[in-house]
């Protein structure tokens, strides 16, 4: 990632404090748990420990500590039989998810040799979780449970774990960067336009406004040949460029993506949403004409590029960047009514880590169809196998709402023309997912990130508080 965030995670456990005096043994006990919980956090996020509570008081500082960090999550280690007010002083502040974790020590009773401190401590499990639910319902809390073992290890428990910390991490990140707009939306495209006060208040993100006369000048100060030579390297190492290409060649390209690089560190920028109509002459033809590829390069590094001046698809490649490793902005191409799938693709920049089938490529076409100008156009080839899509959207009052769909991409002819396409077959048919997905009214843009990823997804929105319409698995 070219801006680096690391999520914020609250920990803390809960034990009833009247068994402690008279079962002494549990405090080690529990002690030893909490901390082999606490390792089982990947070191992607950064724990902000609230301990072992077994008061009010002690509730109240956890809650102070989370509060202070700004946590991006909770979880709660239910290590026996709790009252919830163990649990409520601690997150009544915080707007984001519980997560009750109700992992047992052991994965079976010894009947005949267990007593009451070994019940207890290593035996417990979904007494207190129904009570804490019920306290966090009655707070407007919103909550989650995961049940497992200690014993044997439990692939389900640390798999939802880490989903839950990959899920926090967007929360981080739209907190801790910028998005840019440069220029503005293509014109007439109302489904994209945006109240950017409405998005910082909703979704956290900060919009900075950049106009295109100050962009041509980015380059202007970028005087390091070393390092415009590694970036055009790099650029040669990541696509291949038709008609053949060398380090010269690609100078100029080189030049504005260390400047872009440079720029995109220096305005902590996450994201980046851009559309230039103007008159592509001189250094602004210049510039327009190797955006696609430029813009490409800051995606591959973790900065969500879209074209068209579409900040929600921004957002929506932001996220399945960042919980998947892939992020490629798409639209609706055509429907193969033959095959029964639908081909779904989008020109301008896209994401080299989902090109698995191929390298990307690159050439030069006179007219970037629909848009000012013309240059560099860039194509992108997705893997066969399942593939996830994320749209973000709209309501009349301003809510926004996650719409999702999974499918599996199938090998086949594709569109040569230089634009991104695959060829995807859903549960539904082609027909009735087209039917679905527009009723949902997703606008006309989604990511696409290789992978079944709804799950997370739904975790994403339950952080960030946004519904999630599901079209199909």
């Amino acid at each position: 990632m070219l801006v680096e965030t690391k999520a914020r995670v609250g920990v803390f456990a809960i034990a009833l404090g009247a068994y402690l005096p008279q079962f002494p043994s549990l405090v080690p006990e529990f002690e030893g748990q909490y901390e082999a919980f606490k390792k089982t956090l990947p070191d992607t996020v950064e724990i902000i420990d609230g301990g072992i509570v077994t008061t009010k008081e002690q509730a109240m500082v956890a809650g102070d500590k989370f509060r202070a960090a700004d946590v991006d999550l909770v979880f709660l280690q239910m290590l026996t039989y709790a009252t919830s007010y163990n649990m409520l002083p601690a997150i009544r502040d915080l707007d984001v998810p519980v997560v009750l974790v109700n992992v047992q020590k052991l994965k079976a009773p010894d009947y005949a040799n267990t007593d009451i401190p070994k019940w207890l401590g290593e035996l417990y499990a979904c007494g207190a979780v129904g009570e804490a639910v019920a306290d966090l319902e009655r707070a407007g809390k919103r909550h989650a449970v995961i049940t497992g073992v200690v014993e044997g290890g439990d692939p389900y428990v640390a798999a939802e774990i880490e989903d839950w910390c990959k899920a926090a991490q967007v929360r981080r990140r739209f907190r801790d960067t910028n998005i840019a707009q440069i220029g503005r939306p293509y014109p007439g495209m109302m489904d994209l336009y945006i109240d950017e006060t409405n998005l910082y208040n909703r979704m956290f993100l900060y919009t900075k406004q950049f106009d295109w006369e100050k962009m041509w000048a980015i380059a202007d100060d970028i005087t390091d040949e070393d390092a415009i030579r590694a970036k055009a390297e790099d650029i040669l190492d990541t696509f291949d460029i038709e008609g053949g290409a060398t380090v010269e060649t690609v100078w100029d390209m080189a030049k504005y993506v260390v400047a872009f690089e440079q720029w995109v560190k220096d305005e902590q920028l996450g994201l980046i949403a851009s559309h230039y109509d103007g008159f592509a002459q001189g250094k602004a033809g210049t510039l327009d004409s190797m955006l696609i590829p430029a813009f490409s390069m800051l995606i591959k590094q973790g900065t969500a590029c879209a074209v068209e001046g579409d900040m929600k698809v921004a957002m929506a490649m932001s996220i399945c960047k960042t919980i998947s490793g892939t992020g490629q902005l798409s639209e609706m191409y055509s429907i193969d009514f033959n095959e029964d799938i639908c081909i779904i693709g989008h020109s301008g920049s896209g994401d080299a880590d989902i090109s698995k089938t191929k390298k990307p490529t690159m050439k030069i076409v006179p007219v970037f169809h629909g848009k000012t100008g013309g240059g560099y156009l860039t194509q992108f080839y997705p893997p066969t196998g399942d593939v996830t899509y994320l749209a973000i959207t709209q309501d009349k009052d301003g809510n926004f709402k996650f719409v999702v769909a999974e499918g599996v991409n199938e090998d086949g002819p594709i569109f040569t023309f230089g634009d991104t396409n695959m060829r995807t077959r859903f549960s539904i048919g082609a027909r009735e997912f087209c039917n679905r997905w527009s009723e949902a009214g997703p606008t006309h843009h989604m990511a696409a990130a290789a992978g079944r990823h709804i799950d997370t997804i739904l975790k994403v929105a339950k952080i960030l508080n946004v519904p999630c319409e599901i079209v199909c698995h």
